[in-house]
């Protein structure tokens, strides 16, 4: 992917954070927090495909058949992954759910700390390409929406996915479901509260 960046990209981009690290740290929680947030991923990327490919006329073909099968291969991958978190939850009482629900959302925070980082760097990349020098408040705006449409895409777009908060409601109770909520208002609340600028 660096190889890929490093010949395609004008130079400054840089791909943060390392992978290993990002493993290292996913691989450190609970199977039933991994195979709920594996199952978050595999929910939104579906909604990706029907909200912003699907429908869109505009596109080749060609390039929306591609994503249909990838599409396709999610929807599988999905229903195998619901199985298996529910097959790991009935091995779970209470105390190690409750554990686990804390990776869980640990594992959230991690998405959006590296969400963060993200896009602070394509933020910056941008400022610097876009052909003139931006105010600060400009900066300011072109960050808040990178981290927002970040967020959108990789955290928000899954949770707000009645299918996922269907699978999730049917596995704790009321109590980790406020832990879960209150962990996750400030993710879900957007940073960009005032009109942008145009950047050109």
């Amino acid at each position: 992917m660096e190889l890929l960046a490093s010949a395609d990209m004008p130079a400054g981009y840089r791909f943060l954070p390392d992978a290993d690290d990002v493993a290292s740290f996913v691989l450190g929680k609970s199977t039933w927090s991994i195979l709920a947030l594996t199952c978050h991923i595999e929910i939104f990327s579906q909604v990706h495909y029907r909200q912003s490919i699907e429908a869109d006329d505009s596109l080749s073909p060609l390039f929306k058949d591609v994503f249909m099968y990838h599409w396709k291969e999610e929807s599988q991958h999905a229903i195998i992954n619901e199985l298996e978190w529910m097959r790991e939850d009935a091995k779970l009482g209470k105390p190690e759910r409750d554990a686990a629900v804390d990776d869980l959302i640990a594992l959230a925070a991690g998405v959006d700390g590296l969400v963060q980082i993200r896009a602070k760097e394509d933020a910056g990349y941008i400022c610097e390409h876009v052909g003139r020098t931006l105010l600060h408040a400009e900066i300011a705006d072109v960050q808040a929406a990178m981290l927002d449409a970040y967020r959108w895409q990789y955290i928000v777009s899954g949770v707000e996915e009645p299918r996922f908060r269907s699978l999730l409601g049917s596995v704790i109770d009321e109590e980790q479901g406020k832990r879960i909520f209150d962990a996750l208002t400030p993710i879900m609340k957007p940073t960009l509260q005032r009109q942008t600028l145009p950047l050109v």
